[in-house]
């Protein structure tokens, strides 16, 4: 099963630049339920807010899952180019990671 608490996601404003990053290399992240999951190497991310953990990225052009028990869809979270958990938007709960992930990120226009 997946530790989660309950969070929500303060949008980033609406007429504000949307801003993109892209995975540089492919990074594979362990989860605690035993499953691994790649972030593909450049794949692209939009930001669509933050809690209080950090900033909240969204695929762009594809879907990002989870799994423990169930497959749930997920956002990254990211701090200071870490990726310390997930934002699961059906459920809007936070997923921490017990190890964060350095990741090699590149900004997109």
């Amino acid at each position: 099963m997946i530790a989660t608490a309950p969070s929500t996601v303060e949008v980033t404003q609406p007429n504000a630049a949307t801003r993109r990053i892209q995975i540089l290399i492919a990074t594979t992240v362990r989860l605690d339920t035993g499953y691994s999951r790649t972030l593909p190497e450049k794949s692209i991310w939009s930001r669509i807010g933050r809690v209080p953990q950090g900033d909240v990225y969204r695929p762009v052009g594809t879907i990002f899952t989870t799994e423990g028990r169930q497959v749930h869809e997920a956002y990254l979270v990211i701090r200071d180019k870490t990726l310390v958990g997930f934002y699961l938007p059906g459920e809007q709960n936070y997923s921490p990671l017990s190890t964060a992930v350095p990741l090699n990120l590149g900004e997109t226009e």
